[in-house]
């Protein structure tokens, strides 16, 4: 552990361990998904912190047979869970970005054409067509270049939080207790 990074601790009550996995997921215990509210639940307070802080769940379970084994299996499960979650927004991410680029280069074509069939107008025609023909074709060029500014500016960022948040995740000290 990092010596200065906040610790949070998120306390979540079950009944039973399972709970905290989705019924309907046919994987084994290791590799199940989280039960949809607990992982709402989990990422809207991890999701809430500063990144650089140091997660940790503590989970109160009522009916425990062994909370030294319960702990290590929900920590590899939980660890796993996040660990593929983190995979899959990288993912998402370089789909995002290679988009981007194709946006960019699309765009940025695009505009030179507009660009240039602008001064070609201005050339050729005369009065007020000329301006409007030149205005729209510019104007329009400009908005295609929207999409990839978007994409590079702001779309970008909220994946690699996502990714951060959910890495930490994958690292979060669990600890289970008798409730």
């Amino acid at each position: 552990m990092h010596a200065g990074h906040p610790i949070h601790t998120l306390e979540l009550h079950v009944r039973e361990a399972g709970q905290l996995f989705n019924s309907l997921d046919p994987s084994p215990f290791l590799n199940k998904d989280l039960d949809r509210t607990c992982e709402a639940y989990i990422e809207s307070w991890a999701l809430a912190l500063p990144h650089e802080s140091r997660l940790h769940l503590s989970i109160r379970v009522e009916r425990l047979d062994s909370a030294e084994q319960t702990s290590e299996l929900l920590s590899e499960a939980i660890h796993n869970y996040y660990g593929y979650k983190t995979e899959l927004v990288r993912s998402e991410l370089r789909q995002l970005l290679r988009q981007g680029r194709t946006s960019l280069a699309i765009g940025l074509a695009f505009v030179c054409a507009c660009l240039l069939l602008a001064e070609l107008a201005v050339t050729v025609m005369t009065g007020p067509a000329r301006s409007i023909i030149r205005e729209s074709l510019t104007i329009i060029g400009w908005v295609a270049m929207w999409r990839p500014v978007q994409i590079f500016l702001y779309d970008w960022w909220p994946l690699k939080g996502r990714i951060r948040v959910f890495d930490n995740l994958s690292f979060a000290r669990i600890t289970v207790v008798q409730a």
